[in-house]
């Protein structure tokens, strides 16, 4: 039986840009009563999700329960970075009720519940469930591969053959580890798109999963928090494309951070933003950046060739720096190419 006086995590997981900072704001603002801690890990070296998160911080999650790691992968820096980071989290002033995990969107979850395995925090934290996010919309149409059509064709081809490609080990990863999978982006995917997505994750995930559809991270907290899974000792049935490895690596993937001058047409920016998601096949662009005689920094989030800005915060006294994140597969990382479709941004 879980012990009831073990801190309850709830394990976040999904695919670039499926919606899990939103969700984590939704549950932030609507705690339940309960007082939240965050740790985010992020893919790369600039931490935009956990700024993302600290503006919207109060007295249920206050800024200094609001944490991030993003010097790799959290279940690949165990001992270094992630336990000590749970630890300072639990030492906090008024222990959290519960901790959310928002992991990057190219983490593996399993290897990150075997983490909780470890004697520093076995006694004291357990794994209250594992909610991965898919973005409906992307996986009704089969991107959550770079290309569905060379798949099917190589299966066709070669039945012997490893057909799936990152992308996908890493969407069915998720899914397999997951207590619930929420169907994110509803409003964009349509129910035709939502039944196709739902037929898609059936035919993936090794056992029966409620699927729940959310708009804008909007979802009652308590279908999703306080799941009591005990994920931590049900690892067995949860199994993954990397079972019997000793570890995993994210060589399939690369980052890289571009510089911009301040620009006077944010417009213009999204759209060289799209041209390059459809040209260089990039998974996912998010950051923030100047806007000449604006007060307040545009946050810019891409997922493919979808963009979103919006300003979220004045600089005040923070250096007026615009820098954005580009993720691609790692043969698709062409810096010259993409720094050069950002910058020529007129300024």
């Amino acid at each position: 039986m879980t012990d009831l006086t073990k801190t309850p995590v709830t394990v976040i997981t999904g695919f670039l840009g499926a919606g899990k900072t939103t969700l984590i704001r939704h549950l932030m603002q609507n705690p339940q009563g309960k007082r939240l801690a965050v740790l985010v890990n992020e893919f790369g070296t600039m931490g935009v999700d956990g700024d993302i998160l600290k503006g919207c911080a109060d007295d249920n999650c206050p800024a200094d329960a609001i944490m991030e790691l993003s010097n790799g992968c959290i279940c690949c820096t165990v001992a270094d970075d992630f336990i000590p980071t749970l630890e300072r989290l639990m030492a906090l002033p008024q222990k959290p009720d519960h901790i959310l995990i928002e992991t990057s969107g190219l983490a593996l979850p399993k290897p990150l519940l075997k983490a909780f395995d470890w004697p520093a925090i076995r006694s004291r934290i357990t794994v209250d469930g594992v909610i991965a996010l898919a973005d409906a919309e992307a996986v009704a149409a089969g991107r959550f591969a770079p290309d569905e059509d060379a798949v099917q064709a190589q299966r066709l081809a070669d039945e012997g053959l490893d057909h799936d490609t990152p992308l996908a080990e890493v969407f069915e990863d998720q899914i397999a580890c997951a207590d619930v999978v929420l169907l994110t982006k509803a409003d964009l995917a349509g129910e035709d798109g939502l039944a196709a997505a739902r037929a898609v994750i059936e035919a993936e995930a090794p056992r029966k999963l409620p699927m729940l559809a959310v708009t804008e991270g909007a979802i009652d907290p308590r279908l999703i928090l306080g799941l009591n899974a005990a994920a931590e000792d049900d690892i067995d049935a949860r199994p993954s494309h990397h079972d019997g490895a000793d570890d995993h690596e994210h060589e399939d993937f690369d980052t890289i951070v571009v510089d911009l001058p301040e620009i006077d047409d944010p417009q213009a920016l999204s759209d060289r933003i799209a041209d390059l998601a459809r040209t260089h096949d990039i998974l996912r662009v998010k950051g923030h950046v100047a806007v000449q005689g604006k007060p307040m920094r545009l946050l810019v989030q891409a997922v493919g060739a979808r963009v979103r800005h919006q300003y979220d915060r004045p600089w005040g006294d923070a250096p007026r720096t615009s820098r954005l994140v580009v993720i691609a597969e790692h043969d698709r990382i062409d810096a010259p190419a993409i720094r050069a479709m950002l910058q020529a941004v007129p300024a």
